[in-house]
């Protein structure tokens, strides 16, 4: 069965391989000599952007975000969505991601560490 995007006039047909290619881009998020970020941010838009499921491409790739920093020891305390558009090739904007969530981690564990009180 096929995946659609873009209120259906995007198709991503789904291949006998698909399963394994996309195991292969997630085995990714846990190479060691890669920033925690750029891992992170990979894995979210590799998620997102590979539409393995027929829906919930978006709340998949969250949950494998927040999966890779969980592992990793560095859970982000305080998540909202999050929207802007960008194209699935915009390395500059996977750039930046990678960078939110630098920051997010640092002021994460800083927060956890006794650091700066969260705002209520």
């Amino acid at each position: 069965m096929p995946a659609f995007a873009k209120d259906g006039r995007e198709r991503y047909g789904l291949a006998p391989d698909t399963p394994a290619r996309f195991e292969c881009c997630l085995s990714e998020s846990a190479q060691p000599d890669l920033p925690l970020p750029s891992r992170a941010a990979r894995t979210y838009l590799d998620t997102l952007f590979f539409h393995p499921f027929a829906d919930g491409n978006a709340r998949a790739a969250m949950l494998a975000l927040a999966f890779v920093l969980a592992r990793e020891g560095a859970p982000l305390d305080e998540v909202q969505p999050l929207q802007t558009t960008r194209w699935a090739d915009d390395a500059e904007g996977a750039a930046d991601l990678a960078l939110l969530l630098g920051i997010l981690i640092t002021a994460a564990k800083r927060r956890q560490s006794g650091g700066r009180r969260r705002r209520t």
